[in-house]
């Protein structure tokens, strides 16, 4: 069996700014040490950042760029604080990855959906 910790890291990522949504466990928590392996600036978000804190812990002392930032997928101004933050810490963002959910109430494709 290979496990993410077997694969050799190529620099895929390297010196790109990615933000995580729902990056406290699970495959968030996966992408965010595979995407810090592979070179990239990651930001954590989920509502709680108690396991955040732990896994920016982790990737530093794997000699990563790991930050943490609170997010609310369901509240607008909490997601622009968060693009807002990365920004302020690496001066623009290179891409997310889009792990964290919440129910839907409306289901449809994504260009027809509103806001609310």
């Amino acid at each position: 069996m290979t496990t993410d910790t077997d694969i050799t890291p190529i620099g895929l990522l390297n010196d790109k700014v990615v933000l995580i949504t729902g990056a406290s466990r699970g495959i968030g928590a996966a992408a965010a040490r595979l995407f810090a392996r592979e070179g990239a600036k990651v930001v954590l978000t989920a509502r709680s950042t108690d396991a955040l804190e732990r896994l920016v812990t982790e990737i530093r002392a794997g000699g990563g760029v790991a930050d943490a930032t609170p997010l609310d997928l369901a509240d607008d101004a909490s997601i622009r604080a968060a693009v807002d933050h990365v920004r302020q810490l690496h001066g623009r963002l290179d891409g997310a990855f889009n792990n964290g959910a919440l129910p839907q109430r409306q289901v449809g494709p994504v260009d027809t959906t509103g806001e609310e």
